[in-house]
């Protein structure tokens, strides 16, 4: 090929022209990385950001919460009729389990604390269903026995069950399958592994 001014403009025009767009191009391209970064930067800090909390009726804690308010509200009339709370109710219960227990291990089996047991059995000791006797080994200790009472009125509380099964129109079944559940929960949270 002959010698040309003409080629060598074209290529002169061509290489600058070439440069510019390769130069543009890469500009373009650190600018859109740039903008690429910013952006998954601040997807990261908006997705560790802290999540909307639910709505009440969502919220596992405050249906059991209502459901429990709402077999308390139900047993209420029964055990009035009967003369005892609720909370010495789950007293006698754990008595019915296991009579003859001390107030700590009353205490261990409701999940409370021994200083919340005391009054509640003082009371049932006053009303007749149990008796305390100071463990003569251990004086710290304080054993709780049923009374002939105590045991007498077990047969009694039979209609909490039936009240609960006709009030929640669920089978029996249904309940029993729904207390092995909350039972589960219950224990996983109680030993941390949830």
């Amino acid at each position: 090929m002959a010698w040309s001014p003409f080629l060598i403009c074209d290529n002169h025009y061509r290489d600058n022209h070439l440069s510019a767009w390769v130069g543009a191009l890469v500009q373009r391209k650190i600018i859109a990385i740039c903008i690429f970064v910013i952006i998954i930067g601040r997807r990261r800090r908006f997705t560790v950001s802290k999540p909307e909390p639910l709505p009440l009726d969502a919220q596992l804690c405050f249906q059991l919460y209502g459901a429990t308010i709402a077999i308390n509200r139900a047993y209420k009339p029964l055990l009035d009729g009967l003369g005892l709370t609720y909370p010495q109710y789950l007293v006698l219960s754990t008595l019915w389990e296991a009579d003859g227990q001390t107030v700590g291990k009353i205490a261990e089996r409701l999940a409370l604390e021994p200083s919340t047991i005391t009054p509640l059995v003082k009371r049932l000791e006053q009303a007749g269903f149990v008796a305390r006797r100071r463990n003569p080994e251990d004086e710290r200790q304080v054993n709780v026995s049923l009374t002939e009472r105590g045991r007498a009125i077990r047969a009694d509380t039979a209609c909490l069950t039936d009240t609960l099964l006709r009030r929640s129109g669920f089978a029996v079944d249904d309940l029993i399958a729904l207390n092995a559940q909350v039972r589960k929960l219950r224990d996983a949270l109680s030993s941390g592994e949830a």
